[in-house]
């Protein structure tokens, strides 16, 4: 059936166009293909606009803008000729993730096995499954095929696939074993509401009995003090007790010993909740989190929890006890260069001096928040061994003759981030490790910085490229604003980097827009009281300059409230609430206890990151920096830290 968009597309796979646009570059066409992809995206497809461009490099994603609009009308030659046109190509998957579900929905079932390609999304296996169906293939392979998502995982599955499951049942192949089994892993999952689905089919008594179960997950009681004592009994009442300690300990920790004697709970099941009801008080500092720290068994701890003991130690002034617990961390995770850094700090603190300098001079040898900090310590210069390679302009310039990193690089430029990232990830697919690297430094001279941070790594060594790690971009505003909010300017870029890496069009799920990641709300309330007339309304936040202007005016605003850059940080993190608990918690600890016993893991780390960060900066803009123990309080005084690489355990400690 001919639909409006057939003729379209027939026009565009002419060959022998003659036109003078052609024989543009990518960049003098970016204008019309932004406009072209705009009007495509609004329903407005300009067939003339298309012929002009389309010799360019991301000509396909036009093409898939337009047909995406009208996925349910795209006819079946138009939709089979772009994916042959554009076989092998990120476009052409994009495309078919939207296509087959459009099948599905006008249940063409022949067409959409013809095109069908394994894969990972669980609503299009079970509509696939729909189709063999449909199609009088259901055979045993397809009830092997239909059990494997039934025991994918114990989370809540796709609608559509509620009528293979059905079908299924109604050829025998869903068993009451199968159905335990699914009970039984969403009880793991702590999901009420998926173990009654799956108990629909049991025989009268076993549902009940797994009805009975889902209540005790989704509110654990008394019920299960009356279960059968079997192995199931057991998973299940952890599961619901564990539930319960994440929303009230207390009551986890009432209910435990009742069900414990009522199941025969062994050991490692008792640890398994001990450890959740610790885990959610401590995770607060409520009074008895020293006390059920040490109801749970040794074998129970894990790198989380053993942190927490001496976080929680820490937030009480408890030295001796936050040794300890490092001290019964395993090496790997003790020698880490914060645990390093705490182990030598609390040795000082007893009069230990001995051995902190020892474990200071190991942390030390880490260019970190912690190891920064451990040489200030010291008294020693601050560790860095940049590497900066010497790479060939013919191999610069084969990589950049790729065809998925330049339709990568172009569609970033256009503004189709989420385009240009399944060309990037395909284009890394086929890169060796210096290719890899190349490619980063291509995207960071287009201002694609990101790519730095998500595609190194790989390797030890890339964690020392940091001119590719920490770019600096809009240095003069970022100079003048800093300037004009007498801040320094290297924390000033640190925060960018920390929020955005220097993406200007960066927008959070929570609506904070551009460098800085300014909330709509904190924008409008600064630009009004610093009187910044440039400044529009919301959208005025994705321009450069006034992020960085409302950015460091805020800065300035929660320095002037909370007096210490750690503590302001924290606050801009996490806002101004939380960051009033924590003071009040604990308003005398020293600025890295303080730090390390915050209580969101997010700030904890944003906090620590951004004050390394502004080292790196400060020695990317300077040369040198100044000490981290004194930009932490805010003392910008004239005294200097050097930057040292002069030996191999240096040398292999900067590549982390």
């Amino acid at each position: 059936m001919n639909t409006p968009l057939q003729p379209i597309f027939l026009a565009l796979s002419l060959a022998g166009l003659a036109f003078t646009a052609a024989a543009q570059s990518p960049e003098a066409q970016r204008p019309a293909m932004r406009a072209a992809l705009e009007a495509a995206e609004a329903g407005r497809p300009d067939a003339a606009a298309r012929t002009a461009l389309r010799n360019n490099p991301v000509y396909g994603w036009l093409e898939y803008a337009t047909l995406k609009r009208d996925i349910d009308r795209v006819d079946n030659a138009t939709a089979q000729d772009f994916l042959r046109r554009y076989a092998g190509q990120p476009v052409a998957e994009a495309f078919r993730s939207l296509w087959l579900p459009a099948l599905a929905r006008r249940e063409d079932w022949s067409t959409f096995l013809a095109n069908w390609k394994p894969t990972d999304n669980l609503a299009l296996r079970c509509a696939e499954l729909t189709a063999r169906q449909a199609l009088g293939r259901a055979d045993a392979q397809w009830n092997s095929d239909a059990q494997a998502i039934w025991r994918a995982n114990g989370k809540s599955l796709p609608n559509g696939c509620d009528a293979v499951f059905g079908a299924l049942a109604a050829r025998g192949g869903l068993d009451a074993p199968l159905r335990w089994q699914r009970i039984e892993a969403a009880a793991d999952e702590q999901q009420a509401a998926v173990m009654r689905a799956a108990a629909q089919g049991l025989p009268a008594a076993e549902q009940a009995q797994a009805n009975d179960y889902a209540a005790f997950v989704a509110a654990a009681d008394t019920r299960a003090l009356a279960w059968p004592r079997t192995d199931r009994s057991r998973r299940v009442a952890v599961a619901g007790l564990s539930a319960l300690a994440k929303a009230n300990p207390d009551a986890a920790e009432r209910l435990l010993p009742q069900v414990a004697d009522a199941l025969a709970l062994d050991a490692d099941q008792r640890g398994k909740v001990l450890y959740q009801i610790a885990l959610w008080t401590v995770a607060s500092y409520l009074p008895d989190s020293a006390r059920r720290l040490q109801a749970v068994p040794e074998a129970a701890y894990d790198e989380r929890l053993r942190e927490w003991r001496v976080r929680e130690a820490m937030s009480r002034g408890d030295w001796p006890g936050a040794l300890a617990g490092i001290e019964k961390m395993p090496p790997a995770q003790r020698d880490d260069s914060r645990w390093q850094y705490f182990r030598a700090r609390l040795a000082e603190k007893l009069g230990r001096n001995g051995e902190a300098q020892g474990w200071y001079r190991g942390a030390a040898q880490s260019p970190t928040f912690h190891g920064f900090l451990a040489a200030d310590k010291l008294g020693q210069p601050y560790v860095l061994c940049p590497w900066e390679p010497n790479d060939t302009a013919q191999a610069r310039s084969a990589i950049a003759r790729d065809p998925a990193l330049v339709r990568a690089l172009e569609l970033f430029k256009l503004d189709r981030a989420s385009w240009a990232t399944l060309e990037w990830n395909d284009a890394l697919t086929r890169f060796d490790d210096t290719q890899r690297r190349l490619a980063v430094e291509l995207a960071g001279e287009a201002g694609w910085f990101d790519r730095a941070v998500f595609s190194l790594g790989k390797k030890p060594e890339e964690q020392r490229l940091y001119t590719l790690r920490f770019p600096l971009h809009h240095g003069d505003t970022i100079r003048r604003e800093a300037a004009r909010n007498a801040l320094d300017p290297a924390w000033v870029a640190a925060e960018i980097r920390a929020e955005s890496v220097f993406n200007s069009n960066a927008r959070s799920p929570a609506n904070a827009m551009g460098l800085m990641q300014v909330l709509p709300g904190t924008g409008n309330g600064v630009a009004q009281r610093i009187g910044l007339a440039s400044y529009t309304g919301a959208s005025s936040l994705y321009d450069p300059d006034i992020n960085i202007a409302i950015g460091t005016a805020y800065l300035r605003q929660l320095l002037d409230k909370y007096g210490q850059p750690y503590v302001t940080v924290a606050a801009y993190n996490a806002g101004p609430t939380p960051a009033a608990r924590w003071l009040g918690q604990r308003p005398s600890h020293d600025p890295d206890f303080w730090i390390e016993t915050i209580s969101y893991k997010e700030t904890r780390d944003y906090v620590a990151r951004v004050m390394a960060f502004s080292v790196i900066y400060d020695w990317r803009l300077n040369g040198d920096a100044l000490p981290l123990s004194d930009r932490l309080v805010g003392t910008l005084q004239d005294k200097r830290k050097a930057f040292v690489c002069n030996t191999p355990a240096a040398t292999a400690a900067g590549s982390r």
